[in-house]
């Protein structure tokens, strides 16, 4: 049985890393081992990073559970784009100088339209 979650989880691998070298990168330029050094710039990114490590595995691992309980290949597909799309604009959103508060209203939303749909697609699987 070939799974389909894997694949957006590698998508989601890959730009964790390219979170992660934007912080690493600044915390280098700007002499930060610890903290953002009361960096506004690294802050940000520092945020950014957090804030997908805080929502996407818990995803994650909500739509491979429903894959493996049996959720419709198209859901999953939605499920993954909906995560993918929600933490990239969300990440764009806030990356900048300046907050996009429409385009980050608009990554959290599809983050969480990810989360309560899989929860729930969980919950009717399992008890169904």
């Amino acid at each position: 049985m070939q799974l389909t979650t894997p694949l957006y989880a590698g998508i989601l691998a890959l730009i964790f890393i390219a979170l992660s070298m934007r912080v690493v990168n600044s915390r280098h330029r700007e002499k930060v081992s610890l903290g953002d050094g009361d960096n506004h710039m690294l802050n940000r990114q520092i945020r950014v990073h957090g804030n997908f490590a805080e929502y996407t595995p818990m995803t994650l691992l909500l739509i491979l559970m429903a894959e493996l309980q049996g959720l419709p290949l198209f859901l999953v597909h939605m499920l993954g784009i909906a995560l993918v799309a929600g933490r990239v604009i969300h990440a764009l959103s806030i990356a900048g100088e300046r907050t996009s508060f429409g385009q980050r209203k608009t990554g959290m939303l599809l983050t969480f339209f990810a989360v309560a749909a899989a929860g729930v697609a969980n919950i009717g699987l399992a008890l169904f």
